[in-house]
């Protein structure tokens, strides 16, 4: 049975709050009593929608953890478009990197619940590679993927220290590299890439 539309609102204004306090201040710095404080609510009606702050971190990055919509864009322009919104999104002033990442970096490596989050948001976001580059015939997808994931990651890096969103654009222009020596067609609509046979040595 679903719960009542006022007790959902309100958990939903709950993670609402506790998603930007944590993402921009840090979910260290960030207690519970700073959560109910900012929503006007007492600190038991916040434990009332989640029994810990633990509870609460989970919630956060579940909310956090958004698909790819799909899209009719031939498979190359997708994916050179993530760095396209990579880049726009580094221009945002609220910009504080990925909160996966800054996540498992605050709470350390052994917190395993925060830690398989992340793990399965990442490896969500290199599968959704992975598929674009099989569309495209690329022979090693998986391989590929990996290797856009971590320019992704690394642009993200890159723009936190240097506060530059041209960051995106090498990353896009390495990313296209990658594509055009794995086959593929990366000017105007992308095209299968050939199966390269192996040559007998």
């Amino acid at each position: 049975m679903a719960p009542p539309p006022k007790q959902q609102m309100m958990k939903e204004r709950i993670l609402e709050t506790a998603d930007k306090l944590f993402y921009l201040q840090g979910i260290r710095a960030i207690g519970v009593d700073t959560i109910a404080a900012e929503i006007g609510i007492s600190k038991r009606t916040l434990y009332n929608h989640f029994p810990s702050k633990d509870a609460l971190i989970a919630a956060y990055l579940e909310r956090r953890f958004v698909a790819q919509r799909p899209s009719d864009k031939p498979p190359a322009e997708q994916i050179l478009a993530t760095f396209d919104s990579l880049e726009r999104r580094f221009a945002a002033k609220d910009f504080r990197g990925c909160p996966f990442v800054n996540a498992v970096a605050e709470l350390g490596p052994t917190d395993r619940a925060v830690k398989k989050i992340a793990i399965a948001f990442k490896e969500g976001r290199r599968i959704w590679f992975r598929e674009r580059l099989t569309e495209l015939g690329v022979a090693d997808a998986d391989a590929l993927a990996t290797q856009l994931v971590l320019l992704v990651d690394g642009a993200i890096a890159q723009d936190l220290v240097r506060d530059d969103p041209a960051m995106a654009r090498a990353a896009k222009e390495a990313a296209t590299v990658l594509l055009r020596n794995a086959g593929v067609d990366v000017g105007g609509d992308a095209k299968p890439a050939k199966q390269r046979k192996s040559t007998p040595q």
